[in-house]
């Protein structure tokens, strides 16, 4: 029997097979305060209804809307933004424009705060990052829809090829574009920065150089999924808050860190010696003197 590598299916654990998992399940349904009732992952009408995957023992949010349970990201950035007794609210996928009026992207979430007559006071951006997904994961979800909606057991196929969180594209290809195109212009506003990010995906960026909270810039919201074994159903905490400066985050972590020269050295030579003839002759090139 293969391993299962899905977390959670609509909000639920696959191997709770509730009333209520059930009819979450069924209609498709988001239990995490999606902008509809209903999961809009990948297809509106035929939505890829994962919200976490295993990692060996570990588990991975691969959907930023699993973020949104209780709302708890937005209490944790207010905290962050505004002074204590603020009256702030959210809202929801702003866009963001440059000096030429051209899109950098929308903010996930922008938290304001306003006065007695709901005049906008301030405001910071929270973004919300969740890891890309290595592999096919719709083939173990339908093949999960299809048979374990039913049963409490199911024989994984030995073959399936299971999804693996892929941080480290996660993080080069959305996490730093992001701090560089929207976070830049945020910083050059001087507002302040969350990022809500899953334990698993903060442990494979850099160690990021910490400041106080009152000096800080940007603070990173870290969270996990911790089972509740009564409900059988996973909750989501902040485990660590960690505030840094905004160009020392963004160069750590847009800056690879370099490997040995001589390694690939190595492969160039590697490489070069491939194209070798059997009699260990280099291959035909012309010599900058023969070219004059």
């Amino acid at each position: 029997m293969g391993k299962n590598p899905l977390g959670e299916v609509f909000g639920f654990p696959v191997n709770n097979i509730s009333s209520e998992a059930r009819r979450y399940r069924n209609l498709r349904l988001c239990p995490f305060n999606n902008r509809v009732p209903n999961c809009t992952k990948d297809k509106a009408n035929d939505p890829l209804g994962v919200c976490s995957i295993f990692d060996g023992n570990e588990i991975a949010i691969t959907c930023p809307v699993r973020f949104r349970q209780d709302w708890l990201i937005a209490e944790d950035a207010a905290r962050f933004f505004f002074p204590e007794g603020t009256a702030w609210t959210s809202l929801t996928e702003i866009r963001l424009s440059d000096k030429n009026d051209q899109s950098a992207g929308n903010i996930d979430h922008i938290l304001v705060s306003y006065d007695e007559r709901g005049r906008v006071l301030d405001f910071g951006s929270l973004e919300v990052q969740a890891v890309y997904i290595s592999g096919n994961v719709r083939i173990p979800f339908e093949y999960y829809m299809q048979n374990n909606v039913r049963d409490e057991q199911l024989d994984w196929p030995q073959n399936m090829k299971n999804p693996r969180p892929d941080y480290l594209s996660s993080s080069r290809k959305r996490l730093a574009p992001q701090l560089i195109y929207k976070g830049g212009i945020l910083h050059h506003w001087r507002k302040k920065q969350a990022v809500a990010i899953h334990k698993g995906f903060y442990k494979t960026l850099p160690t990021l150089k910490q400041v106080s909270s009152n000096q800080a810039e940007i603070a990173w919201l870290i969270y996990d999924l911790f089972l509740n074994e009564n409900t059988n159903q996973y909750q989501l905490k902040l485990i660590d808050t960690v505030y840094t400066l905004f160009q020392e985050a963004l160069s750590q972590i847009a800056t690879p860190e370099p490997g040995l020269l001589e390694d690939f050295v190595f492969h160039l030579q590697s490489r070069l010696d491939d194209k070798f003839d059997g009699e260990n002759n280099p291959p035909d090139a012309p010599l900058l003197t023969d070219l004059f």
